[in-house]
């Protein structure tokens, strides 16, 4: 795989395989916190994608939580979750 790319504090731009992903990443972070990662998917000229990943501010107790702020904000789906 390779290298990501940091573009900022929060967003990592990661050259992917040609399988699609989920856009919405839910994680545990070291605190014992659930994070909701925002995934867009782009492709390059040569039909390649290309994933931006932005961590939103927000942490929350429950993945339950995390999927309601998706869902609310983000107009997320069922089947659109990947968890970490």
């Amino acid at each position: 795989m390779w290298p990501p790319f940091f573009t900022s504090l929060f967003q990592v731009e990661t050259k992917m395989s040609r399988i699609p992903v989920r856009p919405f990443l839910i994680a545990r972070d070291e605190e014992g916190s659930f994070r909701l990662t925002v995934r867009e998917t782009r492709y390059n000229s040569q039909n390649y994608p290309i994933i931006t990943s932005t961590m939103q501010e927000e942490s929350f107790k429950t993945a339950t939580a995390a999927r309601a702020f998706a869902k609310e904000h983000f107009g997320a789906e069922a089947g659109q979750f990947a968890a970490k």
